[in-house]
């Protein structure tokens, strides 16, 4: 069933697409405010992309669009190394985050460190609005990676910082080392030269929507009711301009049959966007946008 949020970002996108349509035919070209490489042929008119003036960092292709206002806080976590190692949407309100996104690329892939295991408060967040150890001690729910450890085993540091409860949903224990466990090993299946230039990667669990929490605990987490997760992958290829897109969406349960089989969950990144109220890779082009969340090449991905 369609929501008031889901319709409202379809009408927004079917707006966007209009004036798509409208300003090239015009002859009028607008950049995309996006500081990552996209083609010059693909480099179009782009309505919905993430205002930069107080985040740049909001105009990297990961980053889905902001929700913004007084209650959410977009955090960005750097490495001396390579710089941005992932960024977090934070819900003061809530306690609770929206989504991690990060890339993989040859300059953060390979290697292997010593898993951390030192969870953290993100001195980030002010005190009266983060997440500590006393919101899941006693809440019968684990500390749900969200962009996971093994997601960051190329530098210590960058593995460190996935600790940071910022990072952490709460997750039933079976679903946490199960089925999402399974969904995380295989997205980083995807994550070699021979597959992408670069990988971008949102995930999160669903906070916004009543009906889409499962409950908040007597220690004061939210809990979503399902988790996603959007990949976009940036390669050689001159379809789309390389692009090409996958979405994943699960129920928060622990009694799956079936942990290891993906495909029930595929969505295309437009219902992934129907299901979640998140705008995902609106930093892309439009024309390259529309293309690529309309559809999912279950072959491309290595799914039947």
């Amino acid at each position: 069933m369609a929501t008031p949020n889901s319709m409202a970002l379809h009408r927004n996108k079917h707006i966007i697409r209009l004036c798509t349509i409208l300003l090239t035919a015009g002859g009028v070209f607008l950049a995309s405010c996006s500081s990552d490489s996209v083609d010059p042929d693909d480099v179009s008119v782009n309505v919905n992309a993430n205002k930069t003036n107080k985040y740049p960092e909001a105009s990297r292709l990961e980053i889905p669009q902001l929700k913004g206002g007084v209650v959410n806080m977009f955090l960005v976590k750097r490495v001396a190394t390579y710089g941005i190692n992932y960024c977090i949407e934070w819900d003061i309100a809530k306690k609770a985050q929206r989504w991690s996104a990060f890339r993989w690329d040859a300059s953060n892939s390979g290697g292997y460190v010593k898993r951390e295991d030192n969870f953290i408060e993100d001195t980030d967040i002010p005190e009266a609005y983060r997440t500590t150890y006393a919101h899941y001690r006693g809440s019968g729910y684990t500390r749900g990676h969200i962009c996971a450890s093994a997601d960051r085993w190329n530098s210590v540091e960058a593995n460190r910082q996935t600790f940071l409860y910022s990072n952490m949903q709460p997750q039933l224990y079976d679903f946490n080392g199960g089925i999402w466990a399974n969904l995380e090993s295989k997205i980083r299946t995807w994550n070699t030269n021979d597959f992408r230039d670069t990988l971008y990667v949102v995930k999160g669990g669903t906070i916004d929507r009543s009906a889409d929490i499962l409950e908040t605990t007597n220690t004061g987490l939210l809990v979503p009711k399902y988790f996603f997760m959007a990949i976009l992958c940036k390669n050689k290829s001159t379809t789309n301009g390389g692009y090409k897109a996958i979405g994943f969406f699960m129920e928060h349960r622990d009694n799956y049959t079936d942990v290891k089989d993906m495909s029930p969950y595929i969505r295309t990144i437009d219902q992934l966007e129907d299901l979640t109220g998140i705008d995902f890779f609106c930093n892309l082009p439009d024309a390259i946008e529309n293309t690529v969340e309309a559809s999912v090449a279950r072959n491309a991905w290595g799914f039947q």
